[in-house]
């Protein structure tokens, strides 16, 4: 097994964003992967030195969440991070858990309602929570999040609202922003919004959804994001963590 020895991951983002490293995280979907798939992602993410692992979904409805978590344990020190689309995908065996409120909705139980029940079980497992503020962004077409979470996402040219509810969101004390286009968006956010938002706030930013190429990574970054993460493209080509894992550390950063 490995033993992964790390600091407060929260303390490392931040760090990150001092020096201007762009971090990567793969997203795992428990429900999307069997073991010879995950294997192979693990496999292309220690090699790539990816930043984290994301773990989550809208619905996991296979209960393979443990499973999942316990295997990528057993195979790197990859810290693994809970991206809970629900109350019950909480596990001890994470190394630390977004403790998310969906700002850019108004359906209250995701708002504070999910996180009241969750609270007391990240406690108990003395999980690192990391308040974040959720803005899922219209990406083209429905996606699973914007169903389950029965909230509408901010129009994908509106720069202005998603300004404002970032500002919100951290004046309310959270202490990442995860602007995302939902799992299997058909548009990624675009430049403009990302850099708006950026130069608004002081906390990390986290950009996800749509982002299926090198290119798309650069740009995300160079806008502003200081963590992408991708999810759906890797599914599809497991190539894409190399490709955009070299582009990362090949590129110098300058916004927009």
């Amino acid at each position: 097994m490995f033993v992964n020895n790390m600091k407060s991951i929260y303390k490392n983002i931040l760090d990150c964003k001092k020096i201007g490293k762009k971090l990567f995280a793969v997203l795992i979907d428990p429900d999307k992967v069997n073991k010879k798939s995950l294997n192979l992602i693990i496999a292309e993410s220690n090699q790539n030195n990816i930043d984290y692992f994301f773990i989550g979904g809208s619905l996991l409805s296979q209960n393979k969440l443990d499973e999942c978590i316990s295997l990528i344990k057993e195979n790197s020190n990859i810290p693994i991070i809970s991206f809970p689309g629900d109350s019950m995908q909480v596990n001890s065996k994470a190394d630390a858990i977004l403790f998310i409120s969906l700002i850019s909705g108004r359906n209250p139980e995701m708002l504070i309602g999910k996180q009241v029940i969750t609270a007391p079980i990240i406690k108990e497992y003395n999980l690192e929570s990391i308040s974040t503020g959720y803005m899922l962004i219209d990406s083209g077409k429905s996606t699973s999040v914007s169903y389950i979470s029965n909230t509408t996402p901010i129009p994908h040219d509106k720069n202005d609202i998603a300004v404002c509810t970032s500002i919100a969101g951290e004046m309310l004390g959270l202490k990442l922003i995860y602007m995302d286009g939902g799992s299997g968006a058909q548009n990624s956010i675009s430049k403009e919004m990302i850099y708006s938002v950026s130069k608004n706030i002081n906390c990390p930013l986290i950009v996800g959804g749509g982002i299926n190429n090198p290119e798309k990574a650069i740009e995300k970054l160079n806008a502003g994001a200081d963590i992408i993460v991708v999810g759906n493209a890797i599914e599809k080509n497991m190539k894409l963590i190399s490709e955009i894992s070299t582009k990362i550390k090949n590129t110098k950063w300058n916004a927009l």
